[in-house]
């Protein structure tokens, strides 16, 4: 207490802004890393949810948006520790604000680099499903109508993992539990089939 008290009124203002401005970036991170989608509460990590679980990107790249809660607490955090840090090398206010200012722009730049970094890793390592899909097999997990008649689902092995798509077939139904061969790719999400060992005419 007697070290605060013995602070001027802006300083304590700034200990106190980058403070907090730490704790929430400490507790932002350990989100992050969980997997926590905290993106709607606007309290955002800004890199949950990167892509879809098949592969489909996620249109939210808040890490990359400037005008985030996210990127206002790092640059309050880089502008108070340099700050802090720095009150004793730099006699100048003038120019310990700007050596601050820019620190913190830095941050928020590094953070949004880093942000955009990890999503293209995770771009790169979705499947292409026209490319892996065909030949693979697996088994149905929802009924297929015959004919194309509607759709099932099935559940595909692709480069090692398990995967679940929309399925269609052109031969008769396929029940629920029944081995199948992917015939072709329909689209991003959607596979024709057919049963393990029939031919389809």
């Amino acid at each position: 207490m007697e070290w605060w008290n013995s602070l001027s009124l802006p300083m304590q203002i700034l200990w106190g802004v980058t403070l907090v401005a730490s704790l929430i970036f400490v507790i932002q991170s350990i989100m992050t890393f969980i997997g926590a989608d905290a993106d709607s509460s606007d309290f955002s990590t800004g890199d949950s949810d990167l892509s879809g679980a098949d592969g489909v990107d996620s249109d939210s790249d808040s890490g990359s948006n400037l005008l985030t809660f996210r990127n206002l607490v790092n640059f309050c955090m880089g502008f108070g520790w340099s700050a802090i840090l720095l009150q004793q090398s730099i006699e100048s206010v003038a120019v310990l604000m700007i050596v601050a200012v820019a620190i913190g722009v830095g941050l928020v730049a590094a953070v949004i680099y880093l942000f955009k970094w990890m999503n293209s890793m995770q771009q790169s390592g979705n499947i292409d499903l026209y490319q892996c899909a065909s030949g693979c097999e697996g088994s149905v997990y929802l009924r297929i109508p015959a004919e194309r008649k509607g759709e099932g689902k099935v559940q595909i092995t692709i480069n090692g993992c398990v995967r679940e798509y929309d399925a269609v077939t052109d031969g008769p139904a396929i029940p629920t539990g029944a081995c199948i061969k992917v015939v072709e790719v329909v689209n991003n999400s959607t596979v024709l089939v057919e049963e393990a060992g029939a031919m389809i005419i």
